[in-house]
């Protein structure tokens, strides 16, 4: 398809954060497939919780933020939370008409003619005036490397390839890294594996108590932070904290949740240490995070020396038609909300010539 279609934005992603960017750029006035287009490289609703693990039950998700303009009301806490939340976005997509074209892969935006931006994509070439880039990480796991990797027997997988803990049945499971799915998974692996065990960079730091309004912004303002200096942002639950909930108290208590430092190499059969002490292992689980998916914008030289895209608000610094939401501290679903909205507010001045605040 060579036709080039032009529209005032395009929204790359329809994810919890690009899905609000849309509501909003439909509240303000925007019309779909006229003024703006949402592109969605998944099969299906529901961004990256479409591909979560069935046993992540909706009842154990944590913090998940509804929508603007529909509440998530009524969902069992015992069904998986892929099929919840993805039929909410179906429904939201449905209710506010906002027209996702998926799947459709962005593969580059460059500069085009008139001061607009091109959106190459397996689906032909849009023209537009600004865009929002809500891609978020799923696309980007994190695999760190170690002296070793290449020569291990067992299976090596990510967080983004797990799915579900019966697989893991008799086997010796090593699973890295401090944050939340580490812990999950290794709750999960208790009663099937014959053996965990869980390795960290830096001992976990669990939080007792509530989380609120004051702790939420300290930890915001701590990866914004972070994105302003133009730095890689941390996802704001690695500043947060592990919650101590009963689950994990239980795990403490069990000897599940013993944290062991990380290993220095890899060996053929596990994992060892410089001391001498080895592991032996089936399969190495790396719950290690994941990047944001940003290689498409790199025509447009966002990135500052420090490796990430210096952002104001929403608003990358280098481009002020380029909008991050989702990325560094709207990286949470309330804050995805809040992200898409200042977006939208900061769009609408830029295309009515009007000044953008810093």
């Amino acid at each position: 398809m060579n036709e080039v279609r032009e529209v005032e934005v395009v929204v790359i992603g329809a994810g919890q954060a690009g899905l609000a960017a849309a509501y909003h750029l439909r509240r303000t006035g925007f019309e779909p497939d006229r003024d703006t287009v949402v592109l969605d490289h998944s099969p299906g609703p529901g961004g990256a919780w479409q591909f979560r693990w069935p046993s992540l039950t909706f009842g154990r998700v944590h913090g998940m933020h509804a929508l603007p303009g529909m509440e998530l009301t009524g969902a069992d806490p015992a069904r998986p939370s892929s099929e919840v939340v993805r039929e909410y976005f179906d429904r939201y997509e449905r209710a506010f008409d906002l027209r996702v074209r998926r799947p459709v892969d962005v593969r580059a935006v460059r500069e085009g003619a008139g001061g607009r931006l091109l959106v190459e994509t397996s689906d032909g070439t849009w023209s537009a005036r600004a865009l929002i880039n809500a891609t978020g990480t799923w696309d980007r796991p994190f695999w760190p490397r170690y002296p070793g990797w290449e020569t291990f027997r067992g299976r090596q997988l990510h967080t983004a390839q797990y799915a579900g803990p019966e697989e893991f049945a008799g086997q010796r499971v090593v699973v890295v890294g401090g944050g939340a799915s580490g812990t999950q998974h290794l709750l999960e692996l208790a009663p099937y594996a014959a053996a965990t065990t869980w390795v960290t960079r830096r001992p976990p730091v669990f939080r007792e108590g509530p989380f609120d309004q004051e702790a939420g912004r300290a930890a915001v303002a701590r990866v914004e932070e972070r994105v302003r200096q133009g730095l890689p942002p941390r996802s704001v639950v690695s500043v947060t904290g592990l919650p101590l909930n009963d689950a994990v108290r239980q795990g403490l208590a069990d000897g599940v949740l013993d944290r062991r430092p990380m290993f220095d190499r890899i060996v053929p059969d596990g994992v060892e240490w410089e001391d001498g002490r080895r592991v032996a292992a089936d399969v190495i689980l790396w719950a290690t995070g994941f990047r944001a998916a940003l290689d498409h914008l790199a025509p447009l030289r966002l990135r500052e020396p420090g490796g990430g895209i210096r952002v104001e608000g929403t608003r990358a610094v280098a481009d002020p038609r380029i909008h991050l939401v989702g990325y560094g501290p709207s990286a949470s679903t309330v804050g995805a909300n809040r992200a898409g909205r200042a977006a939208v507010r900061d769009i609408r001045r830029l295309l009515d010539g009007e000044p953008v605040a810093a």
